[in-house]
């Protein structure tokens, strides 16, 4: 008899027996009747070829041959076991999340927890522009997204993560440029280059003609916004993190009295069930201190 000819069913009932030394007791665990038990394991040794266990009045021991099969055969079965688990996790459909991430934001930590507990995880990361944080969920392109408030609430549910400060980028040839800092009455009568109901506070002191050209000449996508502001056709309003990592020599980045922080919240459709999404909100609350990088706040 070959190693391929061994009967997984039986070894694991000699095990059990070479255990517990004893076969009523092996037989209680197995689930199967004394007898039969005692037969399985006259039939493994007689396909080996061998003693397995010294049977007398005093008990059930393990011959030398029975030693090594129970070291080897307890190995081989947890062997077996793991295989099988394996095979399982490849047979079994891949779990995917995907998550709309606005630019500045780091979904990775998170994606990294969720993923750890499952191989059959995975997350698929969706870059989305601010104007269309909640379009993303709506249209169902994504499960879950990293957005930043303010922005259409209605029909999505949301959980905050964090707030950050937000700062102007002007031309670095600007006057306010040369200020440690800037205010709201420096900035009424300069152009906003985004959508006017991101920056509300500017909304507020600018004039009507100012807020119709902000409407008008909204840029969604950070880096076309830079251009815009290094072109000197107006000032951007961005939270500190996306500054700082689209930093260049032709723009300053400085802070503003009177900006409201950026509130960077999770958003999601309340109405869909979806465990697999819920498990990873979970993950993202408690990574919620990794959602920006600590060094573009250096």
């Amino acid at each position: 008899m070959t190693s391929a000819d061994l009967d997984m069913r039986k070894l694991r009932y000699f095990v059990a027996v070479a255990e517990e030394l004893n076969f009523g007791r092996a037989a209680a665990r197995l689930h199967i009747a004394q007898p039969v038990l005692s037969r399985q394991i006259r039939s493994l040794e007689r396909e080996l070829g061998v003693k397995l266990l010294n049977r007398d009045t005093r008990g059930t021991t393990l011959t030398a041959a029975g030693s090594r099969l129970f070291e080897d055969g307890r190995f081989l079965l947890t062997e077996v076991q793991a295989l099988r688990q394996r095979l399982s996790r490849t047979e079994a459909p891949a779990v995917v999340v995907t998550v709309g991430v606005l630019p500045g934001l780091l979904a990775t930590a998170a994606a990294r927890a969720f993923e750890a507990v499952d191989p059959a995880r995975r997350v698929v990361i969706l870059p989305v522009n601010w104007s269309d944080q909640a379009e993303v969920i709506r249209r169902g392109d994504a499960q879950v997204v990293y957005a930043r408030s303010p922005f259409d609430l209605s029909g999505l549910a949301t959980a905050p993560l964090l707030d950050e400060p937000r700062d102007v980028v002007l031309p670095a040839d600007d006057p306010l440029a040369a200020q440690r800092s800037v205010s709201l009455a420096d900035l009424a009568s300069r152009r906003l280059l985004q959508d006017p109901a991101s920056v509300p506070e500017w909304y507020a002191v600018a004039g009507p003609e100012l807020r119709r050209q902000a409407v008008q000449s909204s840029v969604s996508g950070v880096e076309q916004k830079l251009e815009k502001v290094a072109a000197r056709a107006g000032f951007a309003v961005l939270p500190r993190s996306t500054a700082n990592s689209y930093r260049r020599p032709d723009l300053r980045v400085l802070p503003a009295d009177g900006l409201a922080p950026s509130q960077v919240v999770l958003a999601w459709d309340g109405t869909v069930a979806d465990a697999a999404r819920d498990e990873f909100i979970t993950a993202a609350l408690a990574c919620a201190g990794q959602t920006i990088d600590p060094a573009a706040h250096a």
